[in-house]
């Protein structure tokens, strides 16, 4: 079977993630496969393969050119393949071969006010045109199939099953670190200045623990870490904004931009991470940080309560500052230096290999 697989999203960091953890598996199956994008950015995937055809596309997603002026030798190439995959629900026009989409949440349906009216209505008419239009839809979590069929619905003749793919870790956080990671005093929080990650909430937690502990007490010896930039949450989030401007800038960092190998060492380091959502698909730094022998405070979000059921975190409860501090001051007295090892079959319970096997069989049939 010959798969269109749509890869303009491989470089970016969530979708991306998804992409990245799955092409090399589908390059390891039977099948061929028209890969769409900038070649340069495809190849490094395609080593040790020839069953792919690589046809260069530079056309942003979502975009007016991709509505209304996408290449025809780019599209006549998807419609000689046998079906067309894209890991977003963005679909070019005029694709007449069957349509599998990946929509990980619906985020703004569901939390409206992230967003414009105007700026909703756009992303509804996409999203309903992604069900419109598909055979089968992907997402990541059953939080979010129950949230796709209730926004969305599926009661239309073409779309037969939304279909849950979880997202997984990538390979390199599962190899062996360089050298040993030696615990230091750091929280972590990953998450973007929108709302719904709850950054506000974990500040003004973290606030109260160094209120509790002043330096004529010995002081409040943890820095939170922040894995995102600072000038981006202080132009964006007025609520953020003021509790930063209370917060203090010794013991709050921004990161900034990170690659792999220093996102690993961040969390293989980190004492605890703290994962304070309102709102997730799926929600990977939790797992990503336990993997690394990191311990996870995460909110009680249904989401989190899917998939991690099984894990050893901390819920608390989802935007409750109180008992965020609570929770994080309990953990942070309960000897953080101790070791923590996550068991194998946790740390390989969401895999890009099930994922991706799961999707190539839905494609299939076999």
């Amino acid at each position: 079977m010959k798969i269109a697989v749509d890869c303009r999203y491989l470089a970016s960091s969530g979708l991306g993630t998804y992409l990245r953890g799955c092409l090399p598996y589908f390059l390891a199956s039977n099948h061929t496969f028209l890969l769409i994008g900038q070649a340069e950015k495809i190849r490094p995937f395609t080593e040790g393969h020839n069953n792919y055809l690589i046809v260069d596309c530079s056309v942003k997603p979502f975009s007016i050119e991709e509505l209304f002026f996408f290449p025809g030798h780019v599209r006549k190439a998807i419609n000689r393949s046998d079906c067309y995959f894209t890991p977003f629900f963005n679909i070019p026009p005029f694709i007449s071969v069957p349509i599998y989409t990946t929509i990980h949440d619906v985020l703004f349906p569901d939390v409206p006010e992230l967003v414009s009216p105007p700026g909703l209505a756009i992303r509804m008419f996409f999203y309903k045109r992604a069900v419109r239009l598909s055979t089968k839809i992907f997402t990541v979590s059953y939080f979010s199939k129950s949230r796709i069929e209730f926004r969305l619905g599926t009661s239309n003749k073409t779309l037969k099953a939304v279909v849950v793919t979880h997202i997984a870790l990538q390979p390199y956080l599962l190899r062996p670190p360089p050298y040993p990671y030696k615990k230091n005093n750091s929280i972590i929080f990953i998450g973007n200045i929108k709302k719904h990650k709850g950054l506000a909430c974990l500040l003004a937690a973290f606030g109260g623990l160094r209120q509790e502990y002043p330096p004529e007490k010995g002081g409040f010896p943890y820095k939170l870490i922040v894995i995102g930039e600072q000038r981006s949450f202080r132009t964006h989030d007025a609520e953020v904004n003021r509790i930063l401007s209370r917060a203090g800038d010794s013991s709050i960092e921004f990161s900034g931009f990170v690659d792999d190998e220093r996102l690993k060492e961040l969390l293989g380091s980190a004492v605890l991470l703290v994962q304070p959502s309102l709102y997730e698909g799926f929600g990977l730094p939790p797992l990503e940080a336990m993997v690394l022998g990191t311990r996870a405070l995460i909110s009680d979000i249904p989401v989190f309560k899917e998939i991690y059921s099984d894990f050893p975190v901390t819920f608390f409860k989802a935007g409750d500052a109180f008992d965020l501090k609570k929770k994080m001051s309990s953990i942070l007295a309960d000897g953080t230096g101790r070791p923590f090892v996550l068991p194998e079959r946790l740390a390989l319970k969401y895999t890009f290999e099930k994922t991706s096997s799961i999707i190539l069989r839905e494609i299939t049939g076999v």
